[in-house]
């Protein structure tokens, strides 16, 4: 049952160390959670770590209101969000750990150890199955062809059978002004042909360089 082990709005020596003991562990477990899904956790682990057992602690001075504690978790966003902006993923454990220690502070300990145990695995299953991640099509690619070849349309049957769209961007004189630097923004029906179109390419300019990389997420217009 998910009863809560607190009664009445009473708080018994025993209850609360039981309460504030799961919220060191849950913490704990949840903070090793972000460990393994961060290359990098930093300071904020130990942030995570302790907000179950703060927020425990708090709901309880407070007697369990549910109003005053949502204005304390309001209170607590404030605090966070004006300081320096963290990512999406610390903002997903930043709450995660708010709820465990929410229903912690409210007595619900079988309800805060079923939310970190569905919550934390469904964490680590999307983190190691890259969910949402994927691998990026779009490319920023440069062409250098000699001057004397004609280049309006050189590439577009190999355009449309390597790539979904190709946006040509601008064309400049190189080496002198005895070439032709041609940019194009494309996004490739498959990743894994992107050596393949290269190749193609080649074969067309004489050998002479090609450059394909990914396009930065401010500068994508495609």
């Amino acid at each position: 049952m998910l009863s809560s082990i607190f009664h009445a709005g009473s708080f018994e020596i025993q209850s609360v160390a039981m309460a504030l003991t799961a919220g060191l562990v849950l913490g704990l477990v949840i903070s090793l959670i972000y460990h393994i899904t961060n290359d990098e956790p930093g300071r904020f682990a130990v942030v995570i770590a302790a907000m179950p057992f703060l927020m425990t602690a708090v709901i309880m001075i407070v007697n369990g209101n549910l109003g005053t504690s949502v204005a304390v978790l309001g209170a607590f966003g404030l605090v966070r969000f004006r300081s320096a902006a963290g990512s999406a993923w610390e903002i997903v454990f930043l709450f995660f750990s708010m709820a465990v220690g929410l229903a912690l502070g409210m007595g619900f300990l079988s309800l805060a150890a079923i939310i970190t145990l569905i919550v934390g695995a469904m964490l680590l299953i999307l983190d190691r199955s890259a969910y949402g991640q994927g691998i990026s099509r779009q490319r920023e690619l440069r062409i250098t062809i000699p001057e004397d070849l004609n280049y309006p349309g050189l590439f577009d049957d190999l355009f449309q059978r390597y790539t979904r769209k190709a946006f040509f961007r601008r064309v400049r004189t190189t080496n002198m002004g005895t070439m032709y630097e041609l940019n194009y923004r494309v996004e490739l029906r498959k990743a894994s042909e992107e050596k393949e179109l290269i190749d193609q390419i080649r074969c067309r300019n004489g050998n002479l360089s090609v450059i394909m990389g990914l396009v930065e997420k401010e500068r994508n217009i495609l």
